[in-house]
């Protein structure tokens, strides 16, 4: 299977709580449902044709934790998204869980990067991450991510939990797919390349 991570960031890069000001209030985030706003049918249509491509969910405990509260909660018949996330097969990264409650679900124990490496080996279409900004990020680091899908809202919140903040290695991305939506989203899709040497590019060097 392939990797693909998704996630919605504002334009300076914050992650965290795009649903509602309650989704996630760690660290005293109080700016939540930034996303809101600008949703529309364009980025409904694309994030449901993003899932239709989904194999399994693959996600850190806090949001695991989080979807397996809320999603087997919403029972309007023509939400486009509950169904399919409730069905799918889960992979929760998590060394303080031994069982899920979101069926079905399968805990990865031990090393994130050699376990996720195992299942990525594994037949298959798109694992996809969705939230789970610590995992992704380390996944991406790890070069185990193979695609970066962004909802880019046009709002910047000036705090909160980043996607990109301060990566341990290089990464490299090629982009591959923009749109931009009435109401002012980005959607962009990423391949992971690898990453040229920091100050240079196509034999040109940077003073740094």
């Amino acid at each position: 299977m392939k990797i693909f991570l998704t996630e919605f960031v504002t334009l300076d890069g914050v992650s965290q709580g795009p649903g509602s000001p309650t989704e996630d209030t760690s660290d005293d985030f109080t700016r939540g449902g930034w996303l809101v706003p600008y949703l529309d049918t364009v980025f409904v249509q694309r994030t449901s044709d993003w899932l239709d491509l989904a194999d399994g969910l693959l996600l850190g405990r806090r949001t695991y934790e989080a979807f397996a509260r809320d999603w087997p909660q919403i029972t309007d018949p023509n939400d486009p998204f509950t169904e399919r996330m409730n069905s799918l097969p889960k992979y929760v990264v998590s060394n303080t869980i031994t069982q899920g409650s979101w069926h079905p679900t399968t805990v990865l124990r031990g090393d994130p990067i050699e376990t996720v490496g195992r299942l990525k080996a594994q037949p298959g279409r798109e694992l996809q991450i969705h939230g789970s900004t610590r995992l992704g990020r380390a996944l991406l680091s790890a070069g185990l991510v193979d695609t970066l899908r962004l909802a880019v809202a046009p709002t910047v919140t000036g705090s909160g939990r980043r996607l990109l903040d301060h990566p341990s290695t290089p990464v490299g991305l090629r982009l591959v797919h923009h749109e931009a939506t009435a109401n002012g989203l980005l959607l962009l899709e990423y391949q992971h390349v690898s990453a040229a040497p920091v100050g240079e590019y196509e034999g040109v060097t940077a003073f740094v």
